[in-house]
């Protein structure tokens, strides 16, 4: 294709981002320390988008277990429904009503950490809700989807994922905008 008649190539890089309206804008990315039990996100989220896909891939984890998400300081209000299931079994229903996190956001095994999450106006006054899924990469354990809100009408810029048990290394945290327009 080449670069227009009149134009430099810095010229170009630079007017693309503002010519296209992309779906999704890389905001943060952390990286996970060794042997932790909990991470803080700060300055996830503001005013210049409404709602969010946050990633996790790398690293590992000590023994199977969850990451729970906490939205800044708050430890109540916190609603989910949805289901987990081992490779070789029946699903299994898990729900909490006004808990003091989102369980089962994202999944941990000894060779896999990873997850998803879509979040819908956490930085906006009025309920933050999300949807979420992960796999452990482990022959006994499974995959999880999750979906709810959190009871209040905070701002949020920040998130914090707990361990239920053990701790966790490596990895990283992406958290991407979703263009308004």
């Amino acid at each position: 294709m080449g670069i227009p008649s009149g134009y430099t190539s810095a010229q170009v890089v630079q007017a693309v981002p503002t010519g296209i309206n992309s779906a999704l804008v890389l905001i943060s990315s952390t990286t996970i320390g060794s042997a932790v039990s909990s991470v803080t996100v700060s300055n996830a989220f503001s005013a210049t988008y409404d709602n969010y896909f946050i990633t996790l891939n790398g690293g590992v984890a000590s023994t199977n277990n969850s990451l729970l998400m906490t939205l800044g300081a708050t430890a109540t209000g916190y609603y989910f429904a949805g289901f987990d299931s081992a490779y070789a079994s029946n699903l299994a229903a898990l729900a909490g009503a006004n808990q003091a996190n989102w369980g089962n956001s994202f999944r941990g095994s000894t060779n896999s950490l990873n997850g998803m999450m879509w979040l819908y106006d956490p930085f906006n006054a009025k309920n933050t809700h999300f949807y979420s899924s992960g796999a452990r990469s482990d022959t006994g354990a499974g995959y999880n989807q999750l979906g709810g809100y959190l009871a209040n009408t905070t701002s949020y810029t920040a998130f914090t994922l707990t361990t239920n048990s053990g701790t966790v290394t490596g990895g990283t945290i992406r958290v991407y905008g979703y263009a308004n327009s």
